[in-house]
This record gives structure tokens, sequence and C-alpha cells, in this order.
């Protein structure tokens, strides 16, 4: 059985999306021109601290919380038109969600080389 391995799936993923620096993640936080998602589980949060100004939303919710159609839709929680630069820990779930949010049709989609590792040291302010 040829199953894909979730590493080959990252690295299918990093060759059709988008991957922005931490610096140029916080020059578009500061000129509000994105929405700042932080796709960790709750327990990350907790254990690690969030970024000041990101919206929180889990992985396993993310299709749904921006699908219009979706019982699951938060409306008026992100501006639909504003890039959606997604960060995990290490930025191997958000190079997988980054893509799905491609595949779903989003045109501005980016993600954080580094995650939440590189972004503890960095300009952002950890909460």
């Amino acid at each position: 059985m040829g199953i894909k391995s979730s590493q080959t799936l990252v690295s299918e993923a990093l060759k059709e999306i988008k991957t922005i620096s931490i610096d140029d993640a916080h020059k578009m936080c500061i000129d509000n021109q994105c929405n700042l998602i932080d796709i960790r589980d709750i327990r990350e949060l907790q254990k690690e601290g969030q970024v000041e100004g990101a919206n929180h939303i889990p992985r396993g919710m993310l299709e749904f919380w921006l699908d219009p159609d979706s019982v699951y839709f938060k409306e008026g929680k992100l501006d639909l038109d504003k890039e959606m630069v997604l960060f995990c820990a290490g930025g191997l779930r958000s190079a997988l969600a980054a893509k799905s949010l491609k595949d779903m049709g989003f045109k501005k989609v980016s993600h954080i080389d580094g995650g939440f590792g590189a972004i503890k040291n960095s300009k952002f302010k950890i909460i």
C-alpha cells in the first residue's frame, strides 16, 4: 500500500504555498494587512503563550470556521479579503493548513517560516 508520508505531504505543500519570514509577517500585522491565525492546539497556547493580536483557530476546525457555508463559520471573526497568515509550533501543520485553504479557493494565504518557535524570538509580543 503506497501511502504518502506526512513528510511528503508537507514537502508537496511547501512547493505550492507562500512561506513568509517573521519580519514580513510582523510588518503585515503592524500595517493591518492580514489575519494572523494561530492553528496550534489550545493546550499549546496554555503552555507556551499566545501571540498578541493573533486569532486562534484550532487546526481541526480551520476549514469549517472559514467556510461561509459551514454551520461552524465564524461570521465577522476574520476579514476574508486580507491575507491569511498561519502559524503552528514549527511550521509543518501550518504548511498543510495553508495548502488546504488554497485548495478551498483562498487566494491570499501564507504561513510563517519556523512557526511559534521563531515567533518567540521576534518583535511579536507573547501574552
